[in-house]
């Protein structure tokens, strides 16, 4: 499991993170951790990220978490003129 975690947002306490496992890749927040004085704490947070994946690596093991199927184009069929 590859996780690669964002910046940190104060206004939301929330770091993005993208997990990527056996081809899946999944993008998802993560609540930051704080120090005792409201500050953002790099090193807890990063602890908090591996919990995470750990639980994320164990939903794409399942076939809960996948990668969504690309979308197609469906190509535009033109109406006849109104009579």
């Amino acid at each position: 499991m590859k996780t690669s975690i964002g910046k940190y947002d104060a206004s939301t306490r929330t770091v993005p993170v993208t997990f990527k496992h056996v081809g899946v890749e999944h993008s998802r927040t993560v609540n930051a951790c704080l120090t005792e004085t409201g500050q953002y704490d790099a090193k807890a947070t990063a602890a908090r990220v591996k919990e995470v994946a750990s639980g994320v690596e164990h939903k794409i093991g399942l076939g809960v978490i996948t990668m969504p199927m690309p979308e197609r184009e469906v190509p535009v069929v033109a109406e006849a003129p109104a009579e």
